[in-house]
């Protein structure tokens, strides 16, 4: 009776609350933790935020490194202005220094080949691939940190790869040219973003400061990085008008800033598991959103194909944090 209180509670917050309904029923799975129902919902609502990172490049009409550097600058700046009225400014030394700068230097190759599989795949396909960074990190770990592969994960494999081809096609030489171009930089984004959370955590380990801090670095070093290749192509930092402008500064904010501070500092208070299973919603509403929005051609296949590569995603993220 005490629980079945608690939920209706819960429900009419959230009825109350700027989430949409579509994600009552997840929320209500997680009220069986209501001890960490707070961080729970904030990397609900961070991974919600960072659903339509995709969405915000298509509407801002700038070319794909122009979104990733204004992204990460615009995400500077409000990073800034949190870690000063934080007050969270501390020397860092050489080593340090490095680790964040080749962070930011690869953070700004996954954008840069992120954006452009958005231009030939969409946003949702190309945030799927991008995903598949699990499967790559666990790699990671089994060759150079000897952690023991779980049952979960040697079926996670074959399952992950069956819903890709639902999702891309099995007539793999029928599809058009620039379809596989988009798809090779939508797993070259799961690469770039294995190497840039493996630096991360090499640089969280390093020392005690503040997320902020860290995370506003990285970002200006990733917009000097996207900024030169900018330069050197002959990339306009012209913005064409005030909606682009807008959409900008929404990447910057939600993408950049709120949705990744909110879902970093919420991980380490709820079991890892359930933490892979609220972040797949980032994948899963970025799909969704480019079905609702840009009218991507999707059949019953496609949607298969959805279901199980994010069961496969899912799986591959227990099996790992359960090692840890």
């Amino acid at each position: 009776m005490v629980a079945k209180l608690k939920k209706d509670i819960i429900l009419c917050h959230l009825k109350s609350s700027p989430l949409p309904y579509s994600l009552f029923p997840a929320a209500l799975f997680m009220v069986s933790y209501p001890q960490q129902y707070r961080p729970i919902l904030h990397v609900l609502f961070g991974a919600f935020l960072i659903s339509f990172s995709a969405v915000f490049v298509k509407i801002a009409e700038v070319t794909p490194t122009s979104a990733g550097f204004y992204r990460v600058f615009f995400g500077f700046l409000f990073l800034l202005m949190a870690t000063l009225w934080r007050k969270d400014f501390k020397p860092i030394n050489r080593r340090q220094a490095f680790l964040i700068i080749f962070c930011g230097f690869i953070f700004a190759l996954d954008l840069f080949v992120w954006h452009e599989s958005i231009v030939y795949i969409g946003p949702g396909l190309a945030t799927l691939l991008g995903n598949f960074q699990v499967f790559l990190l666990t790699a990671v770990g089994i060759i150079f940190f000897k952690e023991e592969i779980r049952p979960s994960f040697l079926l996670a494999i074959p399952l992950a790869i069956f819903g890709l081809l639902l999702i891309v096609g099995f007539e793999w030489d029928e599809l058009s040219r620039n379809y596989k171009i988009g798809v090779y930089f939508g797993l070259l984004t799961a690469i770039c973003y294995t190497l840039f959370l493996l630096t991360l955590r090499k640089i969280q380990g390093s020392s005690s400061h503040n997320l902020f801090l860290y995370l506003m670095l990285v970002s200006l070093a990733c917009s000097f990085f996207l900024g030169a290749k900018m330069l050197w192509v002959g990339d306009t930092f012209s913005i064409p008008n005030g909606k682009s402008l807008l959409a900008l500064l929404a990447l910057g904010f939600f993408s950049q800033c709120f949705g990744w501070v909110l879902i970093a500092n919420a991980i380490p208070k709820i079991p890892a598991s359930l933490t892979g299973l609220v972040l797949l919603l980032q994948p899963t509403l970025s799909f969704c959103w480019d079905v609702l929005f840009f009218n991507r051609a999707t059949d019953t296949y496609n949607w298969l194909g959805l279901s199980l590569t994010l069961t496969a995603i899912y799986m591959g993220l227990s099996s790992k944090n359960k090692q840890q």
